[in-house]
């Protein structure tokens, strides 16, 4: 016998309120997350519910049996509402999701074995320990973080250490786990962007400090731990300016016979012209001859040769692993 007569309280976040009558708690048997509705037969009604144009906003859906659950909004461009929705290990062997609104939701430790997600919205999601074997994962928007990447970066601004770890760890887990199945079905773009996500919060686990975490770093700003190989060349273009200023500023060059009659703001343009030249040519260790530095510019020379000769070894590393995925 209810105790309490009325319609449910759950509002989700457009304004819409549930129509449905409430318990003890106010909430409805959708929504009410104290229900048990392992053992009882949902699917039916979840797909009537939403058929009928009422978003699925806030259900509570743990422990489930929704196995070939279909809620794909045929005939729309946009798809079902569906968000902060709890599926905590709920059975979603093959359902069909393609376009479903799940942003905020909790899909934790959830079956998705063979689920079709194609253009779902998973932005602020819980994949934790999600089973995403044979999952079609093709024009998924992530936007801009999982649950476990934004807990974690907020615990980090926050200055928690022990929280951040924590979050970082579970972050860490949910990207390798999405990696790892975009990689077997050839996802690699998808694939590189949660490998430098993984990779990233791998990072932020390691002591402020840490040599590990400096080179963790470096490797992150040179490359994109190997996934970004435009980051190379934006480097090489920025060592190449920097030592072409200094070489400018020093006089290295000197005179040239082409700047005879030369004065004014004109000489000091080409002048850096020529410094750019040299710049280049010691960066790609061409060494010409044609133009040998002085003083202090010989140690920045060798310098920008030795980081020249290393970032165009790098550069080749990654723009092949790009290519030969």
């Amino acid at each position: 016998m209810e105790s309490h007569q009325g319609r449910c309280s759950y509002q989700n976040p457009d304004g819409w309120s549930c129509d449905q009558p409430s318990g003890e708690s106010g909430l409805c048997y959708w929504h009410d997350p104290k229900v048990d509705k392992s053992n009882d037969d949902v699917k039916d009604k979840v797909e009537q519910w939403a058929a009928a144009g009422k978003p699925l906003d806030g259900f509570q859906l743990a422990r489930t049996n929704l196995e070939d659950l279909n809620l794909v909004n045929r005939g729309s461009k946009e798809g079902y509402l569906c968000r902060d929705v709890d599926f905590y290990r709920a059975d979603l062997t093959d359902a069909h999701f393609f376009g479903l609104d799940l942003r905020g939701s909790s899909l934790m430790k959830a079956k998705l074995i063979g689920a079709n997600l194609h253009c779902a919205k998973l932005d602020n999601c819980n994949l934790l320990g999600a089973s995403l074997s044979r999952a079609k994962l093709e024009n998924i928007e992530w936007g801009g973080d999982l649950k476990q990447e934004r807990a974690a970066r907020r615990a980090i601004r926050g200055h928690k250490r022990k929280e951040s770890v924590m979050y970082c760890q579970e972050a860490e887990e949910v990207c390798r786990n999405i990696r790892k199945q975009c990689e077997k079905q050839g996802l690699f773009e998808m694939a590189g962007d949660f490998f430098k996500r993984e990779m990233r919060f791998r990072r932020y686990q390691m002591p402020l400090f840490s040599v590990k975490r400096g080179i963790s770093k470096l490797v992150d700003v040179f490359c994109g731990y190997g996934e970004d190989p435009i980051r190379v060349v934006g480097f090489s273009i920025f060592l190449i300016l920097v030592c072409a200023l200094a070489y400018f500023f020093l006089d290295t060059t000197g005179g040239h016979p082409v700047y005879e009659g030369v004065s004014g703001w004109k000489f000091y343009a080409l002048e850096f012209l020529n410094s750019l030249y040299f710049s280049v040519v010691t960066f790609t260790t061409l060494g010409y001859g044609d133009i040998s530095p002085v003083g202090l510019a010989r140690f920045i020379a060798a310098c920008e040769a030795f980081l020249g000769s290393f970032t165009m070894a790098l550069f080749v590393v990654v723009f092949v692993k790009k290519m030969t995925r």
